[in-house]
């Protein structure tokens, strides 16, 4: 028999760690910015307005000298409209950036609240292609600072690491401070909940629901075992009362903490129904009722066809094509994959894409990937990335109609890895067109991996045939992270940057940096550096990749300058400002991307009227 003291699941406030839940009013005015009753919210006439841009809390201050640093690394860093990270945000606005999208900033397992408890890597000065960095921050990972938080405890508290005392209620003034000035420089603000999982379960410290129905709010196995296909414990948004929770939280933060959107980890784990619920409560919140325009409210997520719900509700569950026609946008994965090459998978690490070199400037790596290695079947591949690139540009519509190699397809009959059904979408704001995110590498690392590096050009001679090695150059890098922004930027539906797409960011070769502490994971707003050849990278994640790392880290002509960082700053900033020039780029309905959507290799050409 077991007794349980335990928090509760609905907390709004804690102590450090989580060990104690708070009684807290949300109207008491010490938790009250000034101006919060009266915060006017950037201009929003439509969704199909928004633009993402996605950070890390940490990220985004802890090496930032211009913070106060008491604040660095907290929610008090976006306070500081003077610092060189505040102003780069408000230049994006500026140009027409409509969101910022915060990684899980409620309350998590894995990391330690009390900072004095902490042990921080001390980085000694060695070579670029080193292996000690990572190994110093192993050696802490568990107890440092860092982690990007999809480790949820208590669903609807912030973070206590990110505020300046994790006891008593200063997460939750702190937070509030930070979305009204995120608010007031021209930002809304977006929220990455994590309600397909929780960190532990059974009598773990940090199991809290299950401590108070065992097994009620997970998804057991055939066997009553808890599933654990998101990662961690999935927990079962089919059941009532989970659902109940998911879909009060999310009206905490909107109705509390005045947040402009949710994106959804996982989504595929939930139902369609726990969704449209969530969407029919927020809509549900009025400005005279709740000082919040719930209509207003963005969602969207990561809408992957696996996992415990995909196998035994494969219908129900709110995968992409299940999301079709609900006006709740997914992340396109077709897209992605054909503007960089390759996919998620470890073994396409070199496969190239449209703007990577595929076909036109073949990199000669015949690894484990997808690419083949004849001309001939590099130049079918590409014809097939470029149709899946068009329909992203066409907002995935699965109706959109395509001249292909094929003849004329429908988005749905379009293939996506010898499959078909690459166009999934009803309306253009259900696309999310990205090329990279805070999982998996940077595209700079990975342009870094697929352009050509020392390899092979047949030159031929009649007198002899000399063998050349070509490595791209760094002004060409540029204009490919240049290109693939561009085509994010420019599409129907809805642009998706990971921060520092920006900066030429990097992660010095890092495809899963969730733990990798602020070596690997932070920005530079000054633009000195844009944080390539700082070590291997952690090989808890990366360690197969050693090889292939070592000698680009090690090459001094891989080192980009300040200029080049500029450069793809302004060059940022410039799509954005031709995104919000005209309304073309943000078509609202299948019928008027249909009606003014064509590319140029799809018409025939009218020579007496010099037309397409």
């Amino acid at each position: 028999l077991e007794t349980n003291l335990v928090t509760d699941p609905y907390s709004i406030s804690l102590s450090a760690n989580g060990q104690k839940s708070q009684i807290i009013d949300f109207t008491d005015r010490k938790i009250t910015p000034a101006g919060w009753n009266n915060l006017k919210k950037p201009e929003l006439k439509a969704h199909e307005d928004v633009s993402i841009y996605e950070l890390h809390v940490r990220d985004f201050s802890i090496k930032d000298k211009t913070v106060n640093n008491q604040y660095r690394g907290k929610f008090l860093a976006f306070t500081e409209k003077r610092s060189n990270g505040m102003k780069h945000l408000g230049n994006l606005a500026s140009a027409g950036l409509s969101h910022i999208h915060l990684l899980p900033v409620s309350d998590m397992a894995s990391v330690e609240e009390i900072e004095s408890m902490r042990k921080e890597a001390q980085i000694p000065a060695v070579q670029n292609s080193s292996s000690l960095q990572q190994k110093m921050i192993g050696s802490v990972r568990q107890k440092d600072g860092y982690n990007w938080g999809y480790d949820p405890v208590h669903f609807s508290t912030p973070e206590g690491s990110y505020a300046t005392d994790p006891n008593g209620n200063s997460r939750v003034l702190e937070f509030r401070q930070a979305i009204k000035s995120l608010n007031d420089v021209g930002l809304r603000v977006i929220m990455d909940v994590v309600y397909n999982h929780t960190s532990s379960v059974g009598q773990d410290r940090y199991s809290v629901l299950d401590k108070v129905v065992p097994g009620y709010y997970y998804r057991l196995n055939n066997e009553g075992k808890i599933q654990n296909s998101s990662c961690c414990p999935d927990t079962a948004t089919e059941h009532n009362m989970m659902e109940k929770m998911m879909v009060d939280s999310v009206k905490t933060w909107a109705k509390y903490y005045k947040v402009d959107g949710f994106r959804f980890d996982l989504m595929g784990h939930h139902t369609k129904d726990n969704i449209k619920k969530v969407r029919e409560a927020l809509d549900s919140l009025t400005i005279q009722k709740d000082d919040v325009d719930g209509k207003k409210i963005f969602l969207y997520g990561e809408g992957w066809k696996f996992g415990s719900l995909n196998d035994i509700l494969p219908e129900r569950a709110m995968t992409q094509q299940n999301a079709s026609g609900t006006g709740i946008s997914t992340f396109n994965d077709r897209f992605r994959d054909s503007v960089r090459g390759g996919s998620f998978m470890a073994k396409t690490l070199t496969d190239q894409g449209f703007a990577t070199g595929l076909y036109s400037d073949y990199n000669q790596l015949y690894l484990l990937g997808d690419v083949p290695s004849s001309p001939s079947g590099q130049k079918e591949m590409m014809f097939n990335l470029m149709d899946n690139i068009k329909l992203g540009l066409a907002g995935n519509l699965k109706n959109y109609k395509l001249k292909t190699p094929k003849g004329i397809l429908k988005g749905s009959e379009v293939k996506y890895h010898g499959v078909e059904g690459s166009g999934y979408t009803s309306m253009p704001k259900e696309n999310i067109n990205y090329v990279d995110a805070h999982d998996n590498h940077t595209i700079w690392d990975l342009i870094t991996a697929k352009a050509p590096y020392n390899a092979p050009v047949r030159v031929a001679s009649k007198a002899t045939n000399t063998e050349e090695v070509r490595t791209a150059s760094i002004a060409e890098k540029v204009r490919m992270q240049n290109m693939s922004l561009s085509l994010v930027a420019l599409g129907q539906g809805i642009p998706f940057f990971h921060a520092g797409d920006d900066m030429l960011r990097s992660k010095s070769g890092d495809g899963d940096s969730y733990d990798s502490g602020d070596w690997f994971n932070s920005l530079d707003f000054t633009y000195n550096n844009n944080n390539w050849g700082v070590g291997l990278p952690p090989e808890w994640r990366n360690k197969e990749e050693w090889t292939f790392w070592q000698s680009r880290l090690d090459n001094p002509k891989l080192k980009v300058s300040q200029n080049d960082i500029l450069d793809n700053v302004v060059y940022m900033q410039r799509i954005l400002k031709v995104r919000n020039s005209s309304p073309l780029f943000k078509l609202k309905t299948e019928k008027e991307v249909m009606d003014k959507l064509s590319f140029l290799d799809q018409e025939v050409y009218d020579k007496a009227e010099s037309k397409y």
